[in-house]
């Protein structure tokens, strides 16, 4: 029988499972089973972005480079993104219950490693490393969820999972600024030591291992490495897009490359025994218009959120940890609609909630772009309101979808494909929309400049002014008289939010994308296969 065949049987059949009596004790009780891989999955989704804070005090005490520095979060988000599938299929093939372990063990263990590292080489090695084991526990804490809630419950479960990713990521700049401002940047990273064996010893007492009756025996090893040099060459173009230029040789090798490499692992999955993602998953359009939504989702909101930080602490002139207070309405609205957003959807099921919250996606990323240098505390709080109650039910709802419609033996990869979905999605966000702010700046800041009747710049000196106006900082240098450095500033920050402005635009526009694509997917097909596993 052929990998195509056994999936489309698959998803036409019922699991033979049968459903046994509910758990009493903790072994494999439901919402236990949400609290333990909650803790495991909050400590990868603070990493992604709570680093970011301490990489200046990394760079100051190691006296590392901006390069090097630059490899702390590339080589982190590089492991992640390249491993997530292959991570899920792993789960798929020895449990999900034991791939979880080992990768709050590893996530842990590396995370302690690079706060008592000594160089930026160690540091950026243990920052691999952690990626690595990151993309080991995320699917797998999808899969167990899969297996472990009944059908009716399983999207509010995803809800407070959705939520738990949401407030980490919004959460990590605020964390982080305390930790690197009165502690130390060590702490950002031992922090996670006791989280993990916090999670370590839940999951041992309360994960119970669930397999479905046709999990995968073996592996496809030529598909691993053709997906991850696929990924990695995919990544790795969108990173260093922005610094070789867009239509340099480099990215379009890299850029060509994945795409050649996409295809060779398209074709080579018809014809394997074992296939590590079975093309006919995607004969679903519900899978597949979830996994375009996810990516389109990530664009707005990670492409959106790069430049808001920016915005806050460049123009605003807040510290980081004012910043992170300043979005807390992204994350209040985020942690109270996710749960919200799971009952709605298992009530009406995916569809309407999906393109409501797009549509509010697209509503704030549209009220963003009228941000100005003197916009206040309560109209930025409305429009990072409106975004958190936005992306809430598509964090959830996309999820659904993409697991939901996948055979239960092969949730793992499913939950690869979700989150690999946001890795390049942040990616791409972060990448196109970088893109149209060096444009909208390269375009403006010398007419800009000669209008303020500022001293004019030799082509060597406005590149590096446009490099740091793409930031929001003012390229002022030492001995400015105070008038001259005012005018500087304004040219700046009126440069800087008028390509802002543009780049929200771009994104509220593909999130009206997205949200036309939500009206193509519905409720989970095999959503039923792990009802039973709930009552284990």
């Amino acid at each position: 029988m052929t990998s195509q065949t056994t999936v489309e049987k698959a998803s036409r059949e019922p699991q033979e499972t049968l459903a046994p009596a509910p758990a009493k004790g903790l072994r494999g009780h439901p919402w236990l089973t949400l609290f333990s891989v909650a803790i495991g999955v909050m400590m990868v989704a603070l990493d992604g972005t709570i680093v970011a804070i301490a990489n200046p005090a990394i760079q100051q005490d190691l006296g590392a480079s901006l390069a090097q520095v630059q490899w702390i979060t590339n080589g982190y988000m590089l492991a992640l993104a390249v491993s997530l599938i292959t991570a899920g299929k792993l789960g798929d093939r020895f449990g999900h219950r034991q791939t979880f372990l080992i990768g709050v063990v590893g996530f842990a263990a590396a995370s302690g490693a690079i706060g008592l590292s000594s160089s930026v080489a160690l540091v950026i090695t243990f920052r691999v490393l952690q990626g690595l084991f990151g993309a080991l526990l995320m699917p797998a804490a999808l899969g167990l969820l899969r297996a472990t809630f009944p059908a009716e419950k399983l999207n509010m479960a995803i809800g407070i999972w959705g939520m738990v990713i949401g407030a980490s990521t919004a959460g990590g700049p605020i964390l982080g600024g305390v930790l690197v401002e009165h502690v130390s940047w060590q702490s950002v990273f031992f922090i996670n030591v006791p989280v993990g064996v916090i999670a370590l010893l839940l999951g041992v007492v309360i994960l119970k291992d669930h397999r479905a009756e046709n999990a995968p025996r073996s592996f496809d090893i030529g598909g691993i490495v053709l997906l991850s040099q696929a990924m990695f060459c995919l990544i790795w173009a969108l990173i260093k897009g922005a610094e070789w230029g867009w239509g340099d040789f480099k990215t379009v090798a890299f850029l060509a490359a994945a795409v050649g490499l996409f295809a060779v692992f398209a074709f080579s999955q018809k014809n394997v025994r074992e296939p590590l993602i079975p093309l006919a998953m995607f004969r679903s359009v519900a899978l597949s218009a979830g996994v375009v939504l996810m990516v389109l989702m990530a664009f707005a909101f990670m492409g959106g959120l790069f430049f808001v930080t920016f915005y806050l602490q460049n123009v605003h002139g807040m510290k980081a940890v004012d910043a992170g207070l300043h979005l807390l309405p992204l994350t209040g609205m985020m942690i109270v609609g996710s749960p919200l957003a799971g009952v709605l959807i298992t009530k009406l099921g995916p569809r309407v909630p999906l393109v409501g919250g797009m549509v509010c996606t697209a509503l704030a990323m549209f009220g963003m772009s009228q941000l100005d240098t003197g916009t206040g505390t309560a109209t930025m709080s409305i429009w990072f309101g409106l975004l958190g109650l936005g992306l809430a039910p598509v964090m959830v709802g996309a999820t659904e979808v993409i697991v939901g419609n996948a055979p239960m033996e092969l949730s793992g990869v499913a939950g690869g494909l979700q989150q690999a979905s946001m890795q390049v999605g942040g990616s791409l966000g972060t990448a196109v929309l970088g893109a149209v702010m060096a444009s909208q700046v390269d375009s403006h800041l010398a007419d800009n400049w000669t209008d303020a009747k500022l001293p004019p710049l030799s082509p060597q000196q406005l590149d590096q002014a446009s490099s740091a106006v793409e930031v929001g900082i003012p390229p002022v240098g030492s001995g400015v008289p105070a008038p001259v450095v005012e005018k500087i500033t304004s040219v700046a920050h009126d440069t800087f939010v008028s390509g802002m402005s543009t780049a929200f635009m771009v994104a509220g526009i593909v999130a009206v994308v997205a949200a036309l694509v939500a009206t193509l997917t519905k409720r989970g097909e095999n959503a039923e296969a792990g009802a039973g596993a709930g009552h284990i």
